[in-house]
């Protein structure tokens, strides 16, 4: 995915991968999701009574809707929704689609550092930002990261620090 416009040269997004810092992996989310649909379709289905239960329905509708939760989260269908954009004037930092964006304006910077999975970057205020790199899903982007990272903390006289990385 890259920037258009007159911005284009100097913007990068680079999307990330939630999955990679997930505690249960994609496929364990939708197989869970998968097995509590199931199971709510089966309560409907094989009821004996005759009745239809309205808790049948409610459980369903909520198997339904997290498993629109997990798609959107994990996947890109509806678009790119968790992304590191970085230009010039700012860092964004986006974790998915129901998290909030993290900007954060280059003159507010004043230390960076780089370590083989994290960027920490050191505010004015005092505060400490971590974006995390594990979910970057190309190396190929995490050195294009890398780079626009170096080339901002060059341009702007910003002290930056690196932790080798280990291969």
């Amino acid at each position: 995915m890259t920037a258009t416009g007159s911005n284009a040269r100097s913007s990068l997004i680079v999307q990330l991968s939630p999955t990679r810092s997930a505690k249960l992996s994609f496929a364990v989310q939708l197989g869970l999701t998968l097995l509590w649909l199931g199971w709510a379709v089966m309560l409907l289905v094989f009821n004996r009574e005759g009745e239809q239960n309205f808790l049948y329905y409610i459980f369903l509708g909520l198997a339904v809707a997290f498993l629109g939760y997990v798609v959107l989260q994990n996947t890109s269908i509806f678009g790119v929704q968790s992304y590191i954009e970085v230009t010039p004037q700012y860092i964004v930092y986006k974790r998915g689609v129901f998290r909030p964006k993290h900007i954060i304006s280059i003159p507010e910077i004043e230390a960076l550092h780089i370590s083989a999975l994290a960027l920490r970057i050191s505010g004015s205020n005092g505060s400490n930002t971590y974006l995390d790199l594990k979910q970057v899903r190309k190396k190929k982007d995490l050195e294009k990261i890398k780079s626009k990272i170096r080339t901002i903390a060059t341009a702007n006289a910003l002290p930056l620090t690196e932790h080798p990385t280990k291969r």
